[in-house]
């Protein structure tokens, strides 16, 4: 989804050989690939918003509205374009989130308590402002309106780390910790309110089933079971028994998510072994590969050291890499595509901007975000807590402006919150146009940060300082 809260880090000091490959490599690869994939996203928030605005947008409409749907015989689901993105597309999303979730809390920044303290205590307080400030907004709001309260809670991910990717050479590794570690604290917090207070009447029998299949699942792994094939017909089952409960399907993809085993099937040991031996064989077949004998212990040697190689990266991983392209490329900017196109008209904006809950969703995330996240921050670091070496003061308000972006996750609790096609479309803009506020503000905070040289000289003359003194 580095730095320490209670412990001095130095990123400059060399770090084990093991985690740096369990943990940072990983890491990059998914920061880079969330850069990548805010382009897209931002790519397909223009294009809904230009076509939704254009002259063709009935074709707009009439794409979302198309009806897709799957008859088994014994079990049939149909809905349109639109519901498969939300419904379908987005469990992926959360899906992909659990993994994240999974490996933080194992090998990555949350498996330390001391580690995770303050960026805990400043995510938390970057969920509550805005809360609150949303509720307060909209008080005399009549109907839903307030339905919408969990709205300004949410951070987009991609757009969080593709903008701190962009002004890589400011931040430094322990704010870059923190950065993920908001994140990650934030989308568990949109998976709770998910879970909790955006499900419909919930259907006992069929939340009953969801879990009886979950637990399936972890009982045939435990028998040695590993096909991905056969656990991707369970997760069809239970997200079919989850559709039908009332409780919102993207809830199943959080917990299978964090379900999945982080320790590989092969230990490490016992891969470094069996690779050995199946190198020796590979050695002695290739004196002589031309002959059958010598030919078919190359491929024998080869093709058993690439399942043993399978075997030896832990599932959160393999997922994690096999997925996140095609959630970050795919699944997300379809489902920008599929919800940001909002008419613009003047009559629709002078609506929106004299609506509380427009309002309140600017103000939410555009104040309440920055605001929330540093307050609890300076007060975890005031009760004990220390911020990574490197992480200043005007770095924690820098991610405090980036986490104002909602975007994605935003309008996937919109689509929730509001049945009201009006209070809808408010919401809508209100997530826009905190967007455009959010998003110059957080170029801006990153770019007053100094370089990172910079930031080393500095320390550097600081400790020789320190060392002069008497």
């Amino acid at each position: 989804m580095l730095g320490g809260v209670f412990r001095r880090f130095d990123p400059r000091q060399r770090l084990p050989r093991r985690p740096l490959t369990n943990f940072v490599r990983p890491v990059q690869e998914f920061v880079q690939t969330e850069s990548a994939g805010a382009v897209l996203l931002m790519v397909a928030a223009i294009v809904a918003l230009v076509w939704a605005n254009s002259p063709w947008h009935h074709a707009y409409e009439d794409l979302l509205d198309v009806h897709l749907g799957v008859d088994l015989a014994f079990w049939a689901v149909e809905g349109s374009l639109h519901f498969w993105v939300n419904e379908v597309g987005m469990v992926l999303f959360f899906f992909l989130i659990g993994l994240e979730v999974k490996r933080e809390i194992t090998i990555g920044e949350l498996s330390d308590p001391r580690v995770m303290a303050a960026p805990i205590v400043g995510a938390v307080g970057g969920m509550l402002l805005p809360l609150a400030i949303f509720l307060l907004v909209t008080q005399d709001a009549a109907g839903d309106a307030r339905e919408g309260w969990a709205i300004p809670m949410a951070t987009d991910v991609a757009f969080a780390l593709g903008i701190a990717m962009l002004f890589a050479k400011r931040v430094p590794l322990g704010l870059r910790a923190m950065l993920l570690t908001f994140v990650i604290v934030d989308d568990i917090g949109t998976v709770v309110v998910v879970a909790f207070f955006y499900s419909d009447d919930v259907q006992v029998d069929q939340l009953l089933l969801t879990v009886a299949v979950v637990a399936l699942m972890l009982v045939v792994y435990r028998l040695g079971l590993r096909r991905m094939f056969i656990f991707a017909g369970m997760g069809v089952v239970a997200w079919a028994a989850i559709h039908d409960s009332g409780v919102h399907p993207t809830t199943l993809g959080a917990v299978l998510g964090f379900l999945t085993p982080w320790r590989p099937p092969m230990p490490l040991d016992g891969f470094v072994r069996t690779a050995r031996q199946l190198l020796e064989r590979f050695r002695a077949g290739d004196e002589d590969p031309e002959t059958p004998l010598g030919h078919d212990q190359v491929v024998d040697s080869l093709l058993s050291l690439s399942d043993l190689s399978s075997n030896a990266v832990p599932h959160v991983d393999r997922l994690e890499h096999h997925l996140h392209p095609w959630v970050a490329y795919l699944v997300v900017p379809a489902f920008a595509l599929a919800n940001a196109g909002v008419r613009l008209d003047p009559s629709t904006l002078t609506d929106a901007f004299t609506s509380t809950v427009t309002w309140g969703v600017i103000i939410g995330l555009v104040v309440g975000k920055p605001v929330g996240l540093v307050a609890a921050t300076w007060i975890a670091v005031v009760c004990g807590a220390q911020r990574p070496t490197g992480v200043t003061w005007r770095g924690v308000w820098a991610i405090g402006l980036v986490a104002g972006i909602g975007f994605t996750v935003a309008l996937f609790v919109g689509d929730l919150a509001y049945s009201d096609p009006d209070l809808l479309r408010d919401s809508k803009i209100g997530i826009i146009a905190a967007f455009a506020i959010a998003g110059p503000l957080a170029f801006l905070g990153f770019l007053l940060l100094p370089r990172i040289e910079q930031q080393e000289r500095s320390a550097d003359v600081t400790e020789a300082e320190a060392a002069a003194a008497p």
